[in-house]
């Protein structure tokens, strides 16, 4: 049996080191013929010399051994459930005294910045030092994306993600203020991110009698659902989205359903349309709760901040 004594830090609890050196085999009372017995049998993987990782490991984690570092940034994030846009690359962190390390391929990034806390053993850095470079690696909506799923997860409060951009620079101090941890995914994230510029008051995740909690009310009257085809494409999914649409309808309320792949891949043209439905605002409302968050200067200025960071 495979033990290791490396402690894992909060947030990361089920992600289990899986890459071995040979000298922590060792210690375990591992001899040479039961380490090339489990390698014929395929109980280990040797990625590289005088490491192995255990049949069960991520390939990710595989892959970052064999070229002599630990999976880092969003590579990592993703891996524990963590939304990521769309980065595909493999990230490591490679070690700074590091020499002969295997040559790269164009979807493999090397990051040397220096670790500011533990890693997880052999095979992955800390989950403080992947947002950190998670930040500095994605554009200014992705990363508040990543960072809304990390808070929605529970993997970090505000108040530790504050002390992690103490140690960003401060041009990325602006994303902070933009996060929120009721985003429940990605596609939320950046609907809210293009209705805060536009002229409009939200609400996020709102109950509405009757009809349930929905993504977002745009002005009282407008409805937003963001759709997946993970959670919106069975037919009983579709039967009940289309019950509770109805019943807004009857109430007043004016429903659109954004699909997830838009809000990824066509936002100006997402964010065009959105403006011209908001335009038709009716000369009634459903609600007679004043609604926050109106777009305000200090808005404007701070999504100006976003372009200049982008």
């Amino acid at each position: 049996m495979l033990r290791t004594t490396t402690s894992v830090p909060a947030g990361t609890a089920g992600l289990d080191p899986c890459i071995f050196r040979t000298r922590e085999l060792r210690s375990q009372g591992w001899t040479r013929s039961a380490i090339e017995l489990a390698v014929r049998s395929g109980r280990l993987i040797r990625v590289r010399r005088g490491v192995f990782a255990s049949a069960d490991a991520p390939p990710e984690m595989a892959k970052a051994a064999s070229l002599g570092g630990r999976l880092t940034c969003v590579s990592l994030l993703r891996l524990v459930g963590v939304f990521v846009l769309d980065d595909r690359r493999l990230h490591c962190h490679m070690p700074p005294n590091a020499a002969r390390l295997p040559r790269r391929g164009p979807q493999e990034v090397a990051h040397w910045r220096d670790l500011s806390g533990p890693a997880l053993g052999t095979h992955a850095v800390g989950l403080r030092d992947a947002i950190l470079q998670s930040v500095l690696c994605q554009s200014p909506r992705a990363t508040i994306a990543t960072l809304d799923s990390l808070l929605h997860l529970g993997l970090i409060d505000l108040e530790a993600l504050r002390d992690i951009f103490a140690e960003l620079p401060a041009r990325c101090g602006v994303l902070l203020r933009l996060v929120d941890g009721r985003a429940e995914s990605g596609p939320e994230t950046l609907v809210r991110l293009i209705l805060r510029g536009l002229d409009c008051s939200v609400e996020l995740q709102v109950w509405i009698d009757d009809v349930g909690r929905v993504d977002f009310l745009v002005d009282g009257w407008l409805i937003i659902e963001c759709d997946s085809r993970a959670h919106h494409g069975g037919w009983e999914q579709q039967v009940r989205d289309r019950e509770r649409d109805l019943e807004a309808a009857a109430r007043g309320y004016v429903t659109v359903r954004v699909i997830a792949s838009d809000a990824f891949e066509r936002q100006d043209w997402l964010r065009r349309q959105l403006q011209r439905v908001i335009a038709h605002r009716p000369s009634y409302s459903p609600r007679t709760t004043q609604v926050p968050h109106r777009r305000t200067g200090e808005t404007r200025r701070i999504e100006a901040r976003i372009r200049d960071v982008a």
